[in-house]
């Protein structure tokens, strides 16, 4: 804890605030102390106790994915706060976890819409890699329903899942597509020049041109 406080840097701070991020450590200087110190589940564990941002971001990075229970997970997730945690949760722990599945069908019926947008999150997973048991033509049907009036990080996670299906399914390209194009969510999103545009439709377009084969 102490070597993280050293590390705090007020601009830092400034920028992750304007994301919901309360701390200000750097991530690659949080990332060279992971590094340092390796896996330690139990650190981990206690240093996820002290309920501090970046002590929390550190202990996903040298924890054993596999070594939590599903109701640990669950907790850990409810009571994660800040965007940045929740997504490191997500993507460094729960994916890798044995309990990924039964948890993302639990999260995604669940009405707190963070909890919702962990659920959405594992679902775009399973989309690219492993979707065979997906209904996918019935996740295109809840995201024309739902993602418009969605929250922001719940219309987010829906919107991951629509590109994806998009990309990664040509068969429901089309349908992606148009569902994306109907409420023009994320259509006005600023992006930065050379990167992809969230909206899904123009996301989609470019990640399949990038895919095609080249031109002989």
């Amino acid at each position: 804890m102490a070597e993280l406080a050293a590390l705090e840097d007020p601009k830092a701070r400034a920028v992750n605030e304007k994301h919901g991020d309360d701390h200000g450590v750097n991530l690659g200087k949080l990332r060279a102390l992971a590094k340092r110190l390796r896996t330690q589940q139990e650190l981990a564990r206690e240093l996820w106790a002290t309920q501090d941002t970046a002590a929390r971001l550190l202990a996903l990075l040298i924890c054993r994915p596999k070594a939590f229970g599903r109701d640990e997970l669950d907790a850990m997730l409810r009571g994660a706060r800040t965007p940045k945690v929740q997504d490191w949760l997500v993507n460094y722990v729960v994916k890798k976890n044995p309990h990924a599945e039964e948890l993302r069908l639990v999260w995604t019926a669940d009405p707190d819409p963070v909890v919702a947008s962990a659920g959405w999150a594992l679902t775009t997973e399973r989309v690219a890699k492993n979707p065979d048991g997906l209904d996918l033509p019935g996740l295109l049907d809840v995201i024309e329903a739902e993602m418009k009036d969605a929250p922001d990080r719940l219309q987010w996670a829906m919107n991951h899942c629509l590109a994806q299906i998009g990309i990664e399914h040509p068969e429901h390209r089309a349908r992606a597509i148009a569902v994306g194009e109907r409420p023009q969510v994320l259509k006005d999103y600023p992006t930065s020049p050379g990167c992809t545009s969230p909206f899904a439709p123009d996301w989609i377009a470019e990640m399949v041109r990038r895919q095609a084969p080249p031109v002989a």
